[in-house]
This record gives structure tokens, C-alpha cells and sequence, in this order.
């Protein structure tokens, strides 16, 4: 089984992924943030940056997703390949972020990519509106995310609505996060594993 977890900056998609990880006993693939040698100079100055840090994630998620189809063990994904292009990429160059040449090498490169991709045997989409996103972010205190500007943030929630409503690779299960928090109220934590569960068990009587 492979579920992963898709959402804005800030939606509780690593926090989630380690939850199910450890509800299921699965493997936990988690998006590499801490060790990722171009985000901190990617928030303070996006331009420069733009495509290092993009070819960074398509590659590493590129990986994860060799590892998951390569492992028998059922796997939860935080963060999809998907989204690096049709939301992050897409968003950079709509911004001027990053430009059409780049923009072009990089959509070939995905391209080649995704011909060897599989999708998730479920997509969960974590909505959450700018408020909400931008209280988790500062909670957990990253310094270079105090870059964050919110029009970014708006621009990545505009691209994700769109892509959600085609996305028709596989099943899909939509969670609005704006009233929820499965961290600190257990009753919230049983509703999303519940509605997951339900989705889960789907696919195995399928």
C-alpha cells in the first residue's frame, strides 16, 4: 500500500505521515527539509534559487518513489512528485521566480520522470486556508520560513485547488484542516484516522 499525504507549507502533512506511519506500522517517507542544502537560500532570495531547489525535490522525491515501489513494505509519502511540478515549479514560474528556459529544462526533466512514476494508492489533500497555515508555521519555528511571504503562500493555495480538482490519477480523500488538530485533541486525531481507514479498507476489498 502506498498512501501520500499532499498539502500547502504548513498543512500537517510530515506530522500526519508520521501519525499514519505509526497507526499502521508502515514506513514513514519524510520530504527532506532539515537536510536540504538550498531551502534557507531559496526563502531569502527566490530567484537565485528557484531551480536549484526545484531540481533538488524532483530528485529526491524521484528517489522515494524508486524506494517505494522497490520495497514490499506499505509506505505513507509525505508530499507527492506531483506537486513539485504542477504546484511548486508551476508557481515559481507564474511568480518570475523562475524563468522560461529554466522552467523548460525542468518540465523535461519531470517529464522523463514520470513515465516510471506510479500514483499513490491513495492521495489525502490537507485543506487548509492562509490563516491556518501561517499559525502552524510559526509554531514550529523554522527561521527560514520567518521568510515566507503570504502572497506565496496564497499564490501555492490557488495552484493546489486547481490541481486537486483535475487530479484523477488515482482515489483521493480531501481532509479540511481549518477546524481540526489531530496534534493536541485525540478526538480529531480518531476522525481523520477513521476517514482514512474507511478509504484504506476500500481499496483492499477492491
Amino acid at each position: 500500500m502506498h498512501v501520500a499525504i499532499c498539502g500547502n507549507i504548513g498543512s500537517g502533512k510530515t506530522t500526519l505521515a508520521k501519525l499514519i506511519a505509526k497507526h499502521y506500522g508502515w514506513y514513514a517517507e519524510l520530504e527532506s527539509v532539515e537536510n536540504n542544502p538550498y531551502l534557507a537560500d531559496f526563502y531569502e532570495d527566490m530567484k537565485r534559487w528557484a531551480f536549484h531547489l526545484q531540481i533538488y525535490f524532483l530528485n529526491s522525491r524521484f528517489n522515494q518513489i524508486k524506494r517505494i515501489r522497490e520495497s514490499d513494505v506499505s509506505t505513507v509519502q509525505d508530499r507527492t512528485i506531483y506537486e513539485d511540478a504542477y504546484i511548486f515549479a508551476a508557481n515559481l514560474h507564474k511568480s518570475s521566480f523562475l524563468n522560461d528556459r529554466d522552467y523548460a529544462s525542468y518540465l523535461t526533466l519531470f517529464e522523463s520522470m514520470i513515465q516510471y512514476v506510479e500514483p499513490p494508492d491513495l492521495l489525502v489533500y490537507l485543506k487548509a486556508d492562509i490563516p491556518r497555515l501561517v499559525s502552524q508555521i510559526e509554531k514550529r519555528g523554522r527561521s527560514y520560513e520567518n521568510a515566507i511571504r503570504l502572497d506565496y503562500l496564497k499564490n501555492l493555495n490557488q495552484h493546489y485547488s486547481e490541481w486537486i480538482q483535475t487530479y484523477k490519477e488515482g482515489k483521493l480523500l480531501i481532509i479540511d484542516m481549518n477546524q481540526l488538530d489531530f496534534v493536541n485533541n485525540q478526538e480529531h486525531l480518531s476522525y481523520v484516522m477513521q476517514r482514512i481507514d474507511a478509504e484504506i479498507h476500500g481499496l483492499f476489498s477492491q
